[in-house]
């Protein structure tokens, strides 16, 4: 049996805020193609892990983020997808005040978009959808379309849902009941880049 080439798809947002949800701040200092290459089977070969995000605009986050990257794509199977956040202003009703707040903008048609070209394109037999946004409904519905017989399955980041994903998909997994793979699976306390210049773990994420 020839192996089956499978891209995972990780929503960054989706994912950092359903470990958020159950304070596993110690698992944000992930090493994402160990986690993802430990729910494979024998037969199925990871060969991209495409992780979309945009990078905060508070500079204690950004900094820990890119380590995180910087971190991260030491190893070449991890791609990293990075969108944007726009300016939003929300009037609030109780206080009469205008409130300036940010919103992460094009995640979803970033997703989407490769998802559908790389299974035009034939790379992969499988797709593995890491988020419970049921905006990526689309995508899925058009690959069924135009391959049905490409596999499609659904890993719900913690405390994250969606039915209609869940419906469309050729199965499913609650990575909240994944304690033990999280563990087994983080970055090493320090990481040496190849430019020799070394990184730690944030404090924050221990």
């Amino acid at each position: 049996m020839n192996n089956k080439k499978v891209i995972v798809y990780v929503d960054g947002f989706n994912f950092y805020f359903g470990l958020k949800s159950k304070k596993w701040k110690s698992f944000y200092w992930l090493d994402y193609v160990t986690f993802f290459k430990k729910f494979l089977k024998s037969y199925q070969e990871l060969i991209e892990v495409a992780y979309f995000s945009a990078i905060p605009l508070d500079p204690g986050k950004h900094d820990r983020q890119d380590k995180l990257f910087q971190a991260n794509k030491i190893n070449p199977i991890f791609r990293l997808h990075l969108g944007k956040y726009l300016k939003k202003n929300i009037y609030c009703p109780h206080c009469k005040n205008e409130i300036h707040t940010f919103e992460e903008k094009e995640t979803d048609v970033r997703i989407a978009t490769k998802m559908i070209s790389d299974v035009i394109e034939n790379r992969c037999d499988i797709s593995i959808l890491v988020s419970a946004d049921s905006d990526l409904v689309p995508p899925i519905e058009f690959i069924r379309q135009i391959k049905p017989e490409h596999k499609i399955f659904i890993y719900f980041p913690p405390r994250r849902h969606s039915m209609n994903l869940k419906s469309l998909s050729d199965g499913t997994k609650d990575l909240g009941s994944a304690f033990q793979i999280f563990k087994q699976s983080l970055l090493p306390e320090q990481v040496q880049l190849p430019s020799g210049y070394i990184i730690e773990r944030p404090k924050e994420w221990i």
